[in-house]
């Protein structure tokens, strides 16, 4: 049996800092102004020492009664002094192991491990431990590693360049931080202009009026769009260097991947246990004929920071080739495409509040004509996302639909502003359905809604698929319409 390494006996340590009250109680009691204070404390802070002592003793007994065991089959992790915790996977059950060696730790070999399988809780690891490089090394022996004689020789190397835009396009928030900035600079403006106006009527005092914290909104309101803009670019910072030095590695058993600066993040994946291949694109990503790739699999690409990204941002027109050097069937043709009287099914929403933003900000102004410049700042801040979001919805209008074929399925969707070409084995469909409402029944339409295997929820809805299509493509799933 290994024991993790040494520095975790810091960790289990922590757990009972709560003794470290004892020497406080201690201090506070002996506390004076005078100079004997210090001497008073020096005479006992063998008991200071004690304590300190005391909680090392016990993350040490912690930690020598807990240790990894690695057996032909499986990996088991045990911990516990009187309650014994014993936890075994077996290596064929393995869908991940994530190896992140953190900047701070390197000095001392110690090595983050996790290893997920395709059971337990989204975003939480079925077993971790920090262990040194060498019994990292001797754990990944057992564990299905990219062979150089069977290795794709196609593999994309991303560059430097295509790390920079997937972290451009792929920070959080990126048109929204960009908008809301907008709306807080030229917002406050107004708001201070109006609040201004008010208070004029209210009061002649102007005094008063200059003291109000009323007319701090203004500079809060700036405030607030800086910190959205500088919150997305420290969001640029760090997923450049998350990302950086990307690197990946695959044969038709085993995918691996690396990258990372500061914390060097390696993935070990079990390419049997990848739920399916997802290609994402924004509409900037769209017009410019941009993908990345995206893959589902246990314990890739979990956590607060982490993506799932299996190629950054890479051309559209190579992507194919792309695909088939990862094992992905490339073929992106798309067989059953929503009708063309569905229209109306992906656009209504941001038509109905395109169109009737403007009659609504005139009522509001004809009532209450003090609050006009700040109704209409708000139907124009209004108005350009909703014709952004019909721009997103025609172009998913155009671009989505379902290919089955051999005993993959392809679906290309939008979920928000999101376009998604999603593709998969057929036995990894765990629920499928339909739905239609009222005037898709006169027009002949249905809404097909399937659900992929996955920790997470994986729900992905195509519009208006004509009935007759939706019959085949159920018929194709060796399912039957009802």
């Amino acid at each position: 049996m290994y024991h993790e390494h040494p520095l975790r006996i810091l960790r289990y340590s922590v757990k009972n800092i709560w003794l470290l009250i004892f020497p406080l109680i201690r201090n506070f009691n002996i506390y004076t102004h005078n100079k004997e204070w210090f001497y008073n404390w020096l005479s006992g802070a063998w008991f200071d020492i004690l304590i300190i002592g005391l909680i090392l003793l016990i993350g040490y007994i912690r930690w020598y009664f807990a240790g990894i065991e690695i057996t032909e089959s499986s990996v088991i992790y045990k911990k516990g002094i009187i309650f014994r915790i014993q936890k075994a996977i077996p290596f064929v059950n393995i869908s991940s192991v994530t190896a992140i060696r953190k900047l701070h730790l390197r000095p001392f070999r110690a090595v983050n491990v996790r290893c997920d399988t395709r059971a337990g809780f989204f975003d939480t690891a079925d077993m971790k431990f920090m262990v040194s490089e060498d019994v990292y090394l001797r754990i990944t022996e057992k564990i299905p590693v990219v062979s150089n004689r069977e290795g794709m020789d196609s593999v994309p190397r991303p560059t430097i360049l295509s790390v920079i835009l997937f972290s451009f396009f792929f920070s959080s928030g990126l048109s929204g931080v960009i908008y809301i900035a907008a709306f807080f600079f030229q917002g406050g403006n107004i708001a201070r202009e109006i609040i201004t106006a008010s208070l004029s009527k209210i009061s002649e005092e102007s005094e008063k009026i200059s003291r109000s914290p009323l007319l701090k909104i203004p500079d809060t309101a700036v405030l607030i769009g800086i910190i959205f803009i500088a919150a997305w670019f420290l969001s640029f910072i760090i997923n450049i260097f998350t990302y950086s030095g990307f690197r990946i590695e695959c044969d038709h058993r085993c995918y691996y991947t690396s990258y990372g600066t500061i914390n060097r993040k390696e993935h070990r994946i079990n390419a049997g246990h990848i739920n399916y291949v997802n290609l994402r694109q924004n509409l900037i990503m769209k017009f410019s004929e941009a993908v990345a790739v995206h893959i589902s699999c246990a314990g890739y690409g979990t956590g607060k920071r982490s993506i799932p990204v299996l190629l950054p941002v890479r051309k559209e027109k190579n992507i194919r080739k792309d695909l088939e050097a990862i094992g992905v069937l490339g073929s992106l043709r798309t067989e059953f495409r929503p009708k063309k009287t569905g229209l109306w099914n992906y656009v209504w929403i941001p038509v109905i509040l395109s169109v009737s933003v403007f009659p609504v900000h005139l009522i509001i102004s004809h009532y209450f004509p003090l609050f006009y410049s700040l109704t209409f700042f708000v139907a124009i801040m209004i108005e350009i996302p909703s014709a952004w979001f019909i721009i997103v919805k025609s172009v998913a209008f155009i671009t989505s639909g379902i290919s089955v074929y051999d005993d993959k399925i392809m679906v290309k969707c939008c979920k928000w502003s999101g376009f998604h070409t999603v593709i998969s084995d057929r036995k990894k469909i765990v629920k499928f359905g339909t739905e239609q409402t009222i005037f898709q029944k006169i027009g002949g339409r249905c809404n097909i809604i399937l659900w992929l295997e996955g920790e997470e929820a994986s729900k992905f809805r195509v519009k208006s698929i004509g009935y007759n299509d939706a019959d085949s493509i159920l018929q194709l799933l060796d399912c039957k319409l009802i």
